[in-house]
């Protein structure tokens, strides 16, 4: 008996396959076209683009990761220790695909870098806004840096402000004293917008929490923080790796030092006990 060649089926539309009137829903919702009109290169340098595109996806990397660390801080301020734990493992997944996007642009030659170099004039990393949320959210809290947005006044108001809110780590050593822990007056009482300064009690309450029972869950948290300080320190690394290997030592464009610049900010410790508690342990 021939075989019978099945005669075809008409399959049902994709809904998702159906036009929409105006933009699509995911259009409206992510605003991609918003995005891909972001990148205008100045140049006709073919290396220009990707580092727009990088130095813009790292900008949405910030925003995030002061989200998250807004986010753990306030639940930390309510004792709510498994929100704040959820917030920084979320934060460090996005700190690691933040110290991932230097990839595109790691290995620029000078020659490739000076192509269009020229393009950003004044324009400095040191400037992000973004940026300068998240140190402050770290404790690398700094007056001076607020002045470059002086004349964008909705700008410097937001820095101004998160410069007098408690950081992340005030939230971690109010917590900590809540919980019985014997953190310092004097750092709990000192003023939210200056710089944090290690302090051996600090420490000492550090190295409490790790000599203390295996179940406690503070090693948790500690080590999360510790995590987090380290992924801030290796995009800081990083950072100076690829202006080291683009410009080498020459001028920043913003006016500052460069690289030498970026050696003293990579050399400033994030949370800086949780390092030092761990020789007393």
């Amino acid at each position: 008996m021939p075989h019978r060649i099945p005669e075809p089926t008409t399959l049902p539309e994709d809904d998702a396959l159906l036009p929409f009137e105006g933009p699509s829903p995911y259009e409206n919702y992510i605003h991609a076209s918003v995005l891909s009109s972001l990148q205008q290169p100045l140049t006709d340098a073919p290396e220009e683009m990707p580092f727009l595109v990088t130095t813009q996806v790292m900008e949405l990397w910030f925003t995030l990761l002061v989200h998250e660390g807004r986010t753990a801080r306030d639940a930390l301020r309510k004792d709510d220790y498994d929100a704040a734990m959820d917030a920084l493992r979320r934060s460090l997944r996005a700190h690691r695909a933040l110290n991932a996007s230097w990839a595109p642009i790691a290995e620029l030659t000078p020659r490739q870098f000076n192509s269009f170099r020229v393009a950003f004039g004044r324009a400095s990393g040191f400037q992000s806004v973004m940026y300068r949320h998240l140190e402050f959210l770290l404790g690398d809290k700094s007056e001076a840096m607020t002045r470059p947005h002086r004349g964008h006044s909705a700008v410097h108001a937001e820095l101004c402000d998160a410069l007098t809110q408690p950081s992340l780590y005030d939230a971690v050593l109010a917590y900590l004293h809540r919980q019985g822990l014997p953190v310092p007056a004097h750092v709990l009482e000192r003023p939210p917008a200056t710089p944090y300064e290690p302090d051996p009690g600090v420490e000492e309450t550090w190295r409490r929490i790790y000599a203390g029972p295996r179940r406690d869950p503070l090693p948790a948290l500690g080590e999360a923080l510790t995590d987090l300080a380290e992924l801030v320190q290796r995009w800081r690394t990083d950072h100076v790796l690829v202006v080291r290997r683009a410009m080498g030592a020459k001028t920043g464009s913003g006016g500052s030092s460069g690289v030498h610049w970026l050696e003293r900010r990579a050399a400033r410790p994030v949370f800086p006990e949780l390092w030092s508690a761990r020789s007393l342990v």
